[in-house]
């Protein structure tokens, strides 16, 4: 039996983002206990070395709104943008079609899954949970990229 449902996530070279929904109690804890442990041992096999690979415990946080729900959903899939724009946060976009382009070309985030694409890695989300906000890929495309034309006052 599952003990997470994936909603969203975004793998970094440094770090990931993921938002679950708990299934079972205690599932969060348990799904990122497995995760961390079967792919540092992953790592460490396939790189001939052995030792931990994460510091310290993961940060998680309760969404109790759908506003911060909304919020989380446009971080997570934006977070690639940091790669091409360090600082896009604070000064803006520089280049909002290059940014978009860039979103539609990144394969390690659901990003690409909401807006439609079928791809294997799509089989670990559930879908579902964000249909009521994001009936088409459109929509979802709208909402995410309307966070880019964000200007710092």
């Amino acid at each position: 039996m599952p003990l997470v449902e994936i909603i969203a996530y975004c793998l970094m070279p440094n770090h990931f983002h993921l938002l679950i929904r708990e299934i079972e109690d205690g599932g969060i804890s348990k799904f990122m206990q497995k995760l961390t442990t079967g792919y540092t041992m992953y790592f460490n096999k396939k790189n001939d070395r052995n030792g931990s690979l994460f510091q310290g415990r993961f940060k998680a946080t309760h969404v109790d709104n759908d506003r911060y729900l909304q919020y989380l959903i446009a971080y997570i899939h934006l977070n690639p943008i940091k790669l091409i724009e360090s600082k896009w946060k604070e000064v803006g976009i520089a280049d909002q079609p290059r940014a978009e382009k860039f979103l539609e070309s990144y394969t390690h985030s659901s990003y690409l899954d909401y807006l439609g694409k079928k791809r294997s890695e799509g089989i670990i989300l559930t879908h579902e949970a964000l249909s009521e906000y994001f009936p088409s890929g459109t929509d979802f495309k709208t909402f995410v990229t309307e966070w880019l034309t964000y200007a710092p006052e």
